[in-house]
């Protein structure tokens, strides 16, 4: 018969701290997924909304203008569903461009690879940020 070893600290405080999520944490979380930035600028932390806001806008505007691609969530295979999470990512820059029509891409321009690289940073830029939010809303980071 094994004996069962109790939890240590450090798996007693993340429970604990799963716990603890206010949903001011949440709404900041969300903020920041719709528009690069915003979670950063609601928490006060505004150099780094500002410079999040303009790499990301950047990144998914040079994308865009180099003939990228954006994956509808119509999903196929794994591949695009992975593809169309990337691009998901940059929040509402993402489905203002869909449903404008832009992001069609064309396969034949030098850029087309490059810009779909553009793309996919610039969501998943936004998804490191928000993890970032987070960890400031939580008061683990300043």
């Amino acid at each position: 018969m094994k004996m069962q070893r109790e939890p240590t600290a450090e798996v007693r405080n993340q429970a604990e701290s799963a716990a603890d999520i206010s949903p001011r944490t949440v709404g900041v979380c969300i903020a920041g997924a719709l528009i690069p930035g915003l979670g950063h600028a609601i928490l006060g932390k505004w150099d780094r909304a500002l410079v999040f806001l303009f790499s990301i806008a950047c990144l998914f505007g040079m994308g865009l203008y180099l003939q990228g691609t954006l994956f509808s969530p119509a999903i196929q295979t794994v591949t695009a569903l992975l593809k169309f999470f990337a691009d998901a990512g940059a929040g509402l820059f993402y489905w203002i461009a869909l449903l404008g029509g832009l992001g069609k891409g064309n396969p034949t321009s030098y850029t087309y690879d490059y810009a779909n690289v553009f793309l996919y940073v610039a969501g998943l830029l936004n998804m490191l940020v928000v993890m970032d939010v987070f960890d400031i809303a939580m008061g683990r980071k300043q």
